[in-house]
């Protein structure tokens, strides 16, 4: 790792969550070895608010994603930055105590395992797939569950297109993937009846709130 990094993310400083605040010059070394890594629902809920504040057309409405990022990492004594390099964009998340005027130190750092990374750009691994489609089943029969068959439907055929196609979780789809679904995939895969089609939309809609729950 270089002595500091410097790099530029394509959001600017926005994206990066680094609002520049002073650290201690010293880290406690026993808190820090007992410290729980960070949690994998808050790793995935960061990279939810992150894929969304990318995806946001309205700057407000990405600001907010960052600001709910920041406070959900905050409490773990953890930053967000989004590190933009020729294989694509990472989310990176990191403990703020490696940083010192919106700087990371690497003389702050006693393990690089306690940093998380996460690749937001292309499909996801095809490894985790199982995982993947585990988690995507159960979120579509909650919404079976919760609204009925018809948005079940829906939400089971976008979880076939996120698995098989992104072998991503549902909630990470981009507003681009969104409209690959409706578009293309939808009308020629899904055979849906026109009940389907008159509220699919709302279907997906359904589908990220049932996730976030």
């Amino acid at each position: 790792m270089p002595e500091s990094d410097s790099s530029t993310d394509s959001d600017s400083s926005d994206e990066t969550g680094d609002d520049g605040m002073s650290v201690p010059d010293s880290v406690d070394d026993d808190s820090a070895e007992e410290r729980d890594a960070l949690p994998e629902e808050v790793v995935e809920r960061a990279e939810r608010l992150t894929r969304r504040a990318r995806d946001a057309v309205d700057d407000a409405e990405a600001d907010a994603y960052r600001e709910d990022r920041a406070d959900l990492l905050a409490a773990h004594g953890y930053r967000a930055r989004v590190r933009e390099d020729d294989t694509g964009a990472t989310l990176v998340l990191h403990p703020d105590e490696w940083v010192e005027d919106g700087v990371i130190r690497t003389d702050r750092i006693e393990d690089t395992g306690r940093a998380v990374e996460v690749s937001l750009s292309g499909p996801g691994d095809p490894d985790e797939w199982e995982t993947v489609e585990r988690h995507n089943r159960e979120v579509a029969a909650r919404v079976r569950e919760a609204h009925g068959d018809v948005h079940g439907d829906n939400a089971a055929a976008f979880a076939d297109f996120m698995g098989n196609h992104y072998a991503r979780p549902v909630e990470s789809a981009t507003s681009g993937e969104v409209a690959e679904f409706l578009e293309e995939y939808f009308p020629r895969n899904a055979w849906p009846t026109e009940k389907q089609r008159a509220v699919v939309e709302e279907s997906i809609d359904l589908v990220f709130e049932v996730a976030d729950e």
